[in-house]
């Protein structure tokens, strides 16, 4: 059994948040290995901090990708123009590792988690999907020009209360020029109205340590796996630790995740449950889990009817949600969960 909050608070980034480029850099790199071989074992960390980034990380794979030039493409596309010194540091992955995942088993030992609600039509909290839309959103009013002062690094979070929302705030990098008074007016107009409509009892903070005119690697470090709540649930249910970013489908770090979210959102989308939690343990070479539990909120056991509708060795993983395929690059921003289209999203009969 588990208790959800009615009092809680969750946050998202832009694609330019310093965290975030290294996430999608990461995912990019797995992304290009397997265009060509998708078969490719990946992993692979991104660590930027004032205008250098570091690449590191092991590579099984036939393909012949250029991490640097990648890393840099990214970065351009983020939005992103200052001077950027890239150290490769990439390496051949142990073959003490590949001796069990060729087999199937889990490419570690770890547990991970998997959440749904019907809360929200997208099976997420609220407070989750009104942060990744308060920052799709300011991502989007840079790059079509109607807000030309804004710049990428940013933040947004949402507090709700009952399931009202009390509180909205976003920390956005902007131009020298623009005053606060004018940053703060348009995102009433431009951002949060459009998403939270009347703004009445909402307090609306903007910016709250007054300018914020450095970002992204000029101003602060950024780090491959480092908003691993801001990836999946918002803090407010169980993370088993492991990141995704970077990481190929053998890693059941991710691959397990996103199965055990496919199973919670079918759990609540067929009707047998309202909110669900799925738990999964792996053996690092092992293929068969440790462990695996599924539970509602009302602390009705649904372990049975996971097990007999989701396969979770990671070669099942694998092969129902087509994890070979290079569709990792745009789950690195504004969550992983909750985005049509994505194969863990996918409403089945069960």
């Amino acid at each position: 059994m588990f208790h959800t909050l009615s009092r809680y608070t969750t946050e998202s980034v832009t694609s330019g948040h310093p965290d975030k480029v290294c996430d999608q850099i990461s995912d990019a790199v797995l992304d290009a290995c397997l265009e060509q071989d998708p078969r490719a074992r990946v992993a692979v960390e991104s660590f930027g901090s004032h205008g250098t980034l570091m690449l590191g990380g092991e590579l099984t794979t036939t393909a012949k990708i250029d991490p640097e030039a990648i890393a840099r493409q990214v970065y351009k596309d983020i939005g992103y123009t200052d001077e950027l010194k890239v150290l490769n540091t990439i390496v051949t992955q142990s073959p003490d590792i590949a001796q069990g995942v060729d087999t199937g088993g889990a490419g570690d030992q770890g547990i991970m988690y998997g959440f749904a609600t019907d809360e929200t039509p997208e099976f997420l909290p609220k407070a989750v999907v009104l942060s990744h839309a308060l920052a799709r959103r300011l991502e989007a009013l840079r790059r079509d020009n109607t807000l030309p002062w804004l710049r990428p690094d940013g933040k947004t979070q949402v507090t709700i209360d009952g399931g009202t929302v009390i509180t909205a705030l976003t920390s956005t990098q902007h131009a020298e020029e623009v005053s606060q008074d004018e940053i703060k007016a348009k995102l009433i107009e431009h951002l949060f109205t459009p998403i939270l409509g009347d703004l009445t009892n909402i307090e609306i903070l903007v910016n709250p340590t007054g300018k914020f005119v450095l970002g992204g690697f000029a101003a602060d470090a950024g780090l491959t796996g480092r908003k691993i709540m801001v990836d999946t649930y918002g803090g407010i249910m169980p993370h088993g630790g492991g990141a995704f970013s970077g990481k190929d489908a053998t890693k059941v770090d991710r691959s397990a995740a996103y199965m055990c979210r496919f199973a919670a959102k079918n759990l609540v989308a067929n009707g047998h449950a309202k909110k669900a939690l799925v738990s999964v343990a792996y053996a690092i070479g092992r293929v068969e889990p440790v462990m695996i539990e599924a539970f509602d909120d009302e602390g009705n056991n649904l372990t049975e009817l996971v097990t007999k509708n989701f396969d979770f060795k990671p070669r099942a993983i694998i092969e129902r949600l087509g994890l070979t395929k290079p569709i990792f690059r745009p789950t690195a921003a504004y969550g992983h969960f909750g985005v049509a289209g994505r194969p863990w999203e996918e409403v089945v009969k069960i």
